[in-house]
């Protein structure tokens, strides 16, 4: 059974190829949107064909923006749809961009897929995303296939990861808190099979505050602690990703990988 954006996919004019999953994941994470003006940007545009599906799925008066390296984008360029031609993964591309575009609303990101690529899209639009928007990152998959990484504890799911870290962190400002952090505009991470879905609110990501309302006290023992036992095999896991940790640094590591890890790694402190 297809749904809307299915639909709209399969008669699209111009090639596109995406994930069966995908289209139910996108009416769930869009199906807000629907009747709103929005600015939607994807990334990868290659034949244009996502790009002919998403402005006959948004309002009318939506703005469509797609985004690639290579400049014959260009000719997809229509009524309702702009094509900008850059790096994702150069923070400089990002800034003209932006100093052009504006704030947008929703970002989804199926461009090149290396970490470096989905990670600087993350930390370079994340403050550009309006309230209530969202950025997906597609293909997440490839974050377990070496061609698409600098190094696998870089990867982009491995920084999604420090993200809900991030968030959980908001409980309490007496918790240890990152250098680098996004939590003053991610409220909330959904993930799917190979898509991780990012929510934006700057309202929504102040501290947490512990509230007890004024009802009875019935004196009831809390009895958080009395059930923490030993577990042994806990403590023969941890031996064996130590040991797993020490081979996979053993590898041997190429120049520019190297490079890469080191533009990153200040992202995950």
């Amino acid at each position: 059974m297809t749904n809307e954006i299915e639909n709209l996919f399969n008669i699209s004019g111009n090639k596109s190829r995406k994930w069966k999953k995908y289209f139910s994941n996108y009416e769930e994470l869009f199906n807000n949107y629907k009747n709103k003006n929005v600015t939607f940007v994807e990334i990868g545009v290659h034949n244009g064909g996502s790009l002919e599906v998403w402005r006959n799925y948004f309002s009318e008066e939506s703005r469509i923006i797609g985004i690639d390296l290579n400049p014959e984008c260009k000719k997809f360029e229509q009524k309702g749809v702009e094509i900008f031609i850059g790096n994702q993964s150069d923070p400089n591309f990002w800034n003209d961009f932006f100093n052009k575009v504006g704030n947008v609303d929703i970002i989804l990101d199926d461009g090149g897929h290396t970490n470096l690529d989905q990670i600087t899209t993350i930390v370079s639009t994340i403050d550009k995303i309006n309230d209530e928007g969202l950025l997906l990152i597609e293909d997440t998959h490839t974050s377990y296939a070496e061609v698409y990484n600098s190094s696998k504890k870089f990867s982009l799911i491995e920084f999604t990861k420090k993200i809900i870290d991030d968030i959980n962190l908001k409980n309490s400002k007496n918790f240890k808190q990152f250098k680098f952090s996004l939590s003053n505009y991610i409220y909330s991470v959904q993930t799917f099979e190979s898509i991780v879905a990012f929510k934006i609110d700057r309202k929504k990501c102040s501290y947490n505050e512990n509230l007890t309302n004024k009802g009875i006290d019935s004196k009831i023992k809390d009895m958080t602690w009395d059930g923490n036992e030993v577990n042994i095999k806990f403590v023969k896991k941890i031996f064996f990703y130590l040991k797993s940790f020490i081979r996979l640094n053993k590898l041997t590591k190429n120049i520019k990988n190297k490079i890469n890890d080191k533009i990153i790694s200040r992202y995950f402190k």
